[in-house]
């Protein structure tokens, strides 16, 4: 069975990939482990514990593959302010979307409530083949392309592979694909919480001694007390929060926001979550292109992961596009280079930034806790940084694709 594209992973950024692709004039597969239907979404139901932080240029990105009204009309929560400070001194600094004329800063939005939205676009779309609860076991790759022996014992084969399925893929270790990686020591704790005081459609992030802390707004109905958290700690606080029953843990979590929404007064159950950092030392192989967590982990500190891997998507699409618009295959080197060219320095420059916060932010030593209040300061007082800083939030800078520009 012989196809021009194979997707394994139809998360956020293998579906988005599909969808970009589906008028291309190629043969899609789209494949993943688990079934592939979206679920009956209850608008008064509890919140998904994880959520991502969609920019304006990833809210294009969907828009355009078709995506973004069945996240609308499910649950989005839009953000227009950003809130950060030092909780070991008085350095602080305040975004706004107002400063660069931009509506929002962002969409707080759960991961479920994107997937369904995409497999609703995915089954409309009609010209893409989704092949759920399927898992893949090998790989073996031949002059034509890849051949893919699944667990039901199907075989299938196609000029170009494409490893969508996460951190711990299985398409980048069966192909051989060599990563850096290393562990931050560091776990994330993830839930939904309601505060005394509203959130102001702001993103709060407050640096702990221990690591960064984030409430993000979200809105169900006209309740806007409810955030979602992300508090980065390191394993045994993770450890020990973790073992709190939901009182201890409330006022834990109210001490270390400094009760800035006001008493933490219900939360819901928690996720741990290890974090650690990898990235693919090559992208692409001669039929084969790693996108997303695949071929990239970030830490959860401005939460852009997500953003990176749908920007990913996006370009990978308008090369294999303009290929299959001059004739040539979809799995020549040549074409996915252009991909790695232009996707590689742009997350590795992301990386390198937020393993930069976190390392200042997490030093002891006083010359660099002074430096990091001052240039918190010093940013807060240049309006003009501050709105680069916004653009970048927005996902507005580099090399755009065409799917994210206006």
């Amino acid at each position: 069975m012989h196809t021009d594209l194979i997707i394994v992973g139809a998360g956020m950024v293998g579906s988005t990939l599909a969808l970009a692709l589906k008028d291309a004039g190629l043969t899609i597969k789209l494949i993943d482990a688990g079934p592939l239907q979206s679920q009956p979404f209850d608008e008064r139901g509890a919140f998904e514990p994880r959520v991502s932080a969609l920019s304006v240029a990833s809210q294009r990105i969907l828009q355009r593959v078709g995506a973004w009204a069945g996240i609308v009309e499910r649950r989005a929560s839009p953000y227009v302010d950003m809130r950060v400070w030092d909780g070991s001194g008085t350095g602080q600094i305040h975004f706004s979307a107002a400063s660069v004329h931009a509506e929002v800063l962002g969409h707080i939005v759960e991961n479920r409530v994107v997937q369904d939205a995409l497999l609703d676009a995915l089954n409309r779309a009609g010209s893409i083949e989704l092949i759920g609860e399927a898992r893949l076991e090998r790989l073996h790759r031949d002059d034509t392309g890849w051949r893919l022996t699944l667990a039901d014992g199907q075989v299938l084969h196609t000029a170009l592979l494409v490893a969508a399925d996460g951190a711990h893929s299985a398409v980048r270790r069966l192909a051989g694909c060599e990563t850096r990686e290393w562990d931050y020591l560091h776990q994330a704790i993830v839930t939904s919480v309601r505060c005394a005081d509203t959130h102001q459609r702001t993103a709060w992030q407050r640096f702990t001694d221990n690591g960064p802390l984030a409430f993000l707004p979200l809105q169900r109905d006209t309740d806007d007390h409810w955030c979602s958290i992300v508090w980065s700690t390191t394993e045994s606080e993770a450890q020990r929060l973790m073992a709190l029953d939901d009182e201890g843990f409330r006022q834990a979590l109210g001490r270390a926001f400094e009760y800035r929404l006001g008493e933490v007064i219900a939360v819901d159950p928690r996720l741990c979550i290890p974090l650690r950092q990898r990235h693919a030392k090559r992208y692409v192989q001669p039929g084969l292109a790693l996108i997303g967590d695949a071929a990239h982990t970030i830490h959860p500190l401005a939460g852009q992961g997500v953003n990176l891997g749908l920007l990913d998507a996006a370009v990978l699409a308008e090369v294999l596009v303009a290929a299959v618009a001059r004739g040539v295959g979809p799995g020549d080197l040549r074409v996915l280079s252009r991909f790695e060219r232009r996707r590689m320095p742009q997350n590795l420059a992301m990386m390198a930034a937020m393993e930069g916060f976190e390392r200042l932010f997490q030093a002891d030593a006083l010359p660099l806790r002074w430096l990091r209040n001052a240039g918190l300061k010093g940013v807060q007082a240049m309006p003009q940084a501050r709105a680069l800083f916004v653009r970048q939030a927005l996902g507005l800078t580099g090399d755009l694709p065409a799917l994210a520009r206006p």
